[in-house]
C-alpha cells in the first residue's frame, strides 16, 4: 500500500479503473433521515448507503447529527444550525477534493485549514420581504494550505478541488429536489 498524505493511491487508482471500466460502479445513493425533536431542534442520522453496485452496512451504528438554532432564531443551540451543517459539508468536500488531487499528483501536504463564511438575511426566510432569497447570498471559502508545491501548484489544487467537489457543484449549480409528504 502506498500512503500519501493518509491517501491510499493503490486503492484510488483501483477505483478510478474500476469505475472506468464499469460506469455503473460510479452510481451512489446517499440517504440520512431526520426527526423533529422540539422547538427548532431536530436529529438527523446517517448509516448505509448503496454504492459500486451495493448497500454499504460497514457503519455499524448510525452516525447522528444534532440540528437546532441559536437563542435569536427561537432555538436553545443544541447543535449546529442547517445552514451551518452546509457549510461543513463545503469545507469537508472541498479539503477531501483538494487532498485526493494533491496525492494523485505526489504533492505532499504539511496542513490544510478553510474558514468559510456565508452571509444570509433571514428576511427571506421569516417570508417578511418577497426579494429576499431564502438562502445564502455569498459564501467565501479562504484556504490556508502549507506544502511542498510552488504557489501556482497549490492554485491549481484549490482549482481541482472546486471542480471535483460535489458538495461544491451542489451549492453552485442547484440539484432538482422532490419533496413529498405522508401523513401518519
Amino acid at each position: 500500500m502506498k500512503l500519501m498524505d493518509g491517501i491510499d493511491l493503490d486503492a484510488l487508482n483501483q477505483t478510478v479503473s474500476m469505475v472506468t471500466e464499469k460506469p455503473e460502479l460510479a452510481q451512489f445513493n446517499f440517504k440520512t433521515s431526520n426527526h423533529w425533536i422540539n422547538g427548532t431542534h431536530s436529529q438527523a442520522s446517517v448509516q448505509t448507503f448503496y454504492g459500486a453496485g451495493r448497500e454499504d452496512t460497514t457503519r455499524t451504528m448510525p452516525l447522528r447529527f444534532d440540528e437546532d438554532e441559536p437563542p435569536i432564531l427561537l432555538g436553545n443551540n443544541q447543535g449546529a444550525n442547517p445552514v451551518e451543517y452546509v457549510l461543513v459539508g463545503l469545507s469537508g468536500c472541498l479539503t477531501t477534493s483538494l487532498v485526493a488531487q494533491a496525492a494523485a499528483r505526489g504533492i505532499r501536504l504539511k496542513s490544510v485549514e478553510s474558514n468559510i463564511e456565508g452571509d444570509l438575511d433571514i428576511r427571506g426566510f421569516l417570508g417578511v420581504a418577497e426579494n429576499v432569497r431564502n438562502g445564502f447570498q455569498n459564501i467565501r471559502v479562504n484556504f490556508k494550505i502549507d506544502a511542498d508545491a510552488p504557489e501556482e501548484v497549490i492554485n491549481e489544487l484549490v482549482q481541482l478541488a472546486q471542480q471535483r467537489s460535489p458538495v461544491f457543484d451542489v451549492i453552485t449549480h442547484g440539484a432538482p429536489v422532490s419533496v413529498a409528504f405522508q401523513k401518519v
